[in-house]
């Protein structure tokens, strides 16, 4: 198993850092690699999201017993589900790898960065939707982009900071 992680790591970096030398001028290399996993990670939730609210959920209100859903807070979830995960591992294996922290720690803290990219997904996404009447799709986008600004200063600054000797 730790052979295929390995692997699997090993190909992303190298993936990402072909691609370095064009951006090189703009960004240091973890930034560049922040940014292409971040951004294949937020590509990805955006289309999750999107499939999740006009395929799966087909634009209608999930009724779960004693509470209901709309589609676009129950495609949130789905796609989270999905997106969290692959964006602990890219963080933790590519992008902060050297941070030197262990795991669990590392685990907590990206975990309680999501909680709060949650909750404002949640608070943008019935902002834009259910009070301004925008589009679940471009609202995801707009909210997409807030909370990403928030998580890469956090994730940065302070849940993948390399510890200090």
């Amino acid at each position: 198993m730790k052979n295929i992680h390995e692997s699997i790591r090993r190909n992303i970096l190298q993936l990402i850092d072909f691609f370095y030398p064009l951006f090189k001028k703009w960004f240091s290399l973890q930034t560049f690699r922040y940014a292409a996993c971040g951004g294949s990670n937020t590509l990805l939730d955006i289309v999750l999201f999107s499939v999740g609210y006009n395929f799966i959920f087909k634009k209608h209100v999930i009724t779960l017993g004693f509470f209901s859903m709309s589609p676009h807070i129950a495609a949130l979830f789905f796609d989270l589900s999905i997106t969290i995960p692959t964006g602990f591992y890219l963080n933790r294996y590519v992008v902060f790898q050297h941070a030197g922290l262990k795991g669990h720690i590392q685990l907590f803290r990206y975990l309680f960065v999501v909680v709060i990219c949650i909750i404002f997904n949640y608070i943008f996404l019935k902002f834009f939707v259910d009070y301004l009447g925008w589009y679940p799709t471009p609202s995801k986008i707009v909210t997409t982009a807030i909370v990403v600004i928030f998580s890469y200063i956090s994730q940065t600054f302070y849940f993948f900071k390399p510890k200090t000797k």
